[in-house]
């Protein structure tokens, strides 16, 4: 029998992992898109036949990902929105969605075209209001309800326990998009969600170096038996050494988090004193509109990344992450080196975003390093201020 493990050590061991052939601790890249079969045409191994069935590298990080979730099942996809999609491809004309807004870009734009596309009803409730959402449920009565906690870039934090409370009144599936949680901080599924995604470009590979997403499930149900097929049929598999590369970074994932959970809680509180920001979002703070959910579904810290406003305007905010000299100017989350984002830029004016927003991923360098690069990008120009 083995012990009822904790999270940082079923990552770290990859479930007591031991290659059967040599007795080696670290998986091999299996890279055969092709397996062989007796002169009986039987398979040599009944789990092998083709790339796009299985590998041994998908089954390995699959089988990691489904014990850190605490789920029945889970599915690697090329990328987040791979895994996204293969989920609302479930759908049929006519049936409706309840998501979140505002939330990450490419989700919100994605769901906005396919439903247009499928006919499919989408109604959007405010993440910053969250009792919004059990009036969105009953106007819609949908088959998904769709949410991200904590929310890119706004962080804005739903309760899931009341939101599958919500969603399983109307007879609808809740997925959880907790990307930027991580299963290190919240486990959707132990709160009563149907299905969790991420973007294991981010901090489940956390090295900058993979596109990759997941599905886990909490139960092999007829939707999920579906979107196990879609994802064969339509071939959206990861690669066997980007399953390998996820899976090497699924190792570390408690020892980043919790680093980066702790600098950017840091972080948050030099900004928060700073004269020149304007407000700081991040559910670890007191101020937080939401800050005693976040403390009651996110064990262990409250991630690394972060929102903060200048003060004054897109100029204003783009001139200080153009001042940086360690954090890195650049697209992405959840790596092990900080980056900064104008998501304005990004997302232009259409989402809401405030023009004035700097998103920053704290990485695991050196707190007083981080702090001083934006104590003097925000400083420059102007004597240095008194906190207040």
């Amino acid at each position: 029998m083995k012990p009822n493990l904790k999270p940082a050590t079923l990552a770290a061991q990859a479930l007591h992992y031991v290659d059967p052939a040599t007795g080696g601790v670290v998986p091999p890249v299996q890279p055969s898109t092709t397996f062989a079969r007796d002169a009986e045409y039987a398979p040599v191994d009944p789990a092998y036949s083709y790339g796009r069935d299985d590998n041994p590298g998908y089954l390995q990080v699959e089988a990691v990902l489904c014990a850190l979730e605490h789920g029945a099942d889970a599915l690697v996809f090329p990328s987040g929105m791979a895994a996204i999609a293969a989920l609302f491809r479930t759908l049929k004309r006519g049936d409706a969605i309840v998501a979140q807004r505002p939330i990450y870009f490419g989700a919100s734009a994605w769901l906005e075209m396919f439903s247009a596309r499928r006919e499919i009803r989408l109604r959007r409730f405010d993440g910053a209001a969250p009792g919004t959402l059990e009036n969105a449920v009953r106007d819609a009565k949908p088959a998904i309800v769709w949410i991200e906690t904590p929310s890119n870039p706004m962080l804005d934090v739903i309760d899931i326990r009341k939101a599958v409370e919500i969603a399983h009144g109307c007879g609808a599936l809740l997925a959880v998009d907790s990307t930027a949680a991580s299963p290190i901080l919240t486990r959707p599924l132990e709160l009563g969600a149907d299905l969790v995604v991420h973007s294991a470009t981010k901090y489940l590979n956390g090295h900058s170096d993979v596109l990759a997403g997941v599905l886990v499930s909490a139960q092999p149900d007829e939707r999920w038996a579906a979107i196990r097929a879609d994802r064969h049929d339509a071939g959206a598999l990861l690669g066997p050494f980007e399953a390998w590369l996820l899976l090497r970074g699924l190792r570390t994932l408690a020892l980043r988090v919790e680093r980066a959970s702790a600098n950017a809680l840091a972080i948050v509180r030099f900004l928060e004193e700073h004269p020149r920001v304007e407000r700081v979002l991040y559910p670890g703070l007191a101020s937080h509109p939401q800050h005693e959910v976040a403390g009651r579904q996110m064990n262990g810290g409250f991630g690394g990344l972060l929102s903060f406003l200048v003060e004054g305007g897109a100029k204003d905010a783009l001139a200080v992450a153009g001042r940086l000299q360690v954090i890195l100017r650049a697209t992405s989350l959840g790596g092990i080196e900080s980056l900064i984002e104008h998501r304005f830029t990004i997302e232009g004016s259409g989402t809401g975003v405030p023009p004035n927003l700097l998103r920053l991923s704290a990485g695991i360098e050196d707190t007083d390093d981080l702090i001083a690069d934006l104590a003097q990008a925000l400083d420059f120009g102007r004597a240095r201020s008194t906190p207040r």
